[in-house]
């Protein structure tokens, strides 16, 4: 198996970068719905898991970086099975499209909500990476920025779950290697 993608499948490197890129977002949203449910009692456990969901989300935008470069380097990409559709084609496209842009955008508008909080708390990644904000305390703009990252979560968890619908079908109604040459490559 090669690192590099080919006409009849996905290269190691690109398969490596979907799937911790999958694990980490399905994580994020898990830890993301429980830290925003604790209450103020658990103020010191919200606070490690916030540090948490900021370094993951910086992680998940290195990740993204990363993928988005290797296809610039790699730039074979598996074909189409020829049953498949012009407008099937348009909406994966699409869809991953919009993927890459809320996989970039959400850790951007997160880490510049936390930077405009009022609390001032800072961001240290992974408990030892301190990185400056770049913005000041702004309450309006915290109220913004975070309106913006919980829409885009939504929007990441809907555009998510519509590409595994999309995979699965391809692989159980169509019985076509869409999913398969991501799963083992060509």
């Amino acid at each position: 198996m090669s690192w590099r993608s080919g006409p009849n499948g996905w290269g190691r490197a690109i398969r490596l970068l979907h799937w911790a890129t999958a694990l980490l977002v399905l994580g994020q949203w898990l830890l993301g719905r429980t830290m925003t449910s604790l209450g103020p009692e658990a103020l010191a456990e919200k606070f490690v898991l916030y540090q948490r969901h900021k370094s993951l989300g910086m992680l998940i935008l290195l990740l993204t970086i990363l993928r988005l470069g290797w296809r610039l380097v790699d730039r074979a990409r598996p074909e189409h099975p020829p049953s498949v559709p012009g407008w099937q084609r348009w909406a994966a496209s699409t869809s991953h499209a919009l993927l890459y842009l809320l996989l970039l955008a959400m850790p951007v508008t997160g880490f510049l909500a936390a930077a405009a909080s009022p609390l001032g708390i800072p961001t240290v990644l992974f408990g030892f990476l301190p990185v400056p904000h770049p913005i000041g305390p702004d309450p309006a703009l915290e109220a913004l920025l975070l309106r913006a990252h919980r829409l885009q979560g939504w929007a990441l968890a809907g555009l998510s779950a519509l590409h595994v619908a999309a995979a699965l079908k391809h692989h159980w109604v169509d019985r076509d290697p869409v999913l398969r040459r991501m799963v083992r490559g060509g």
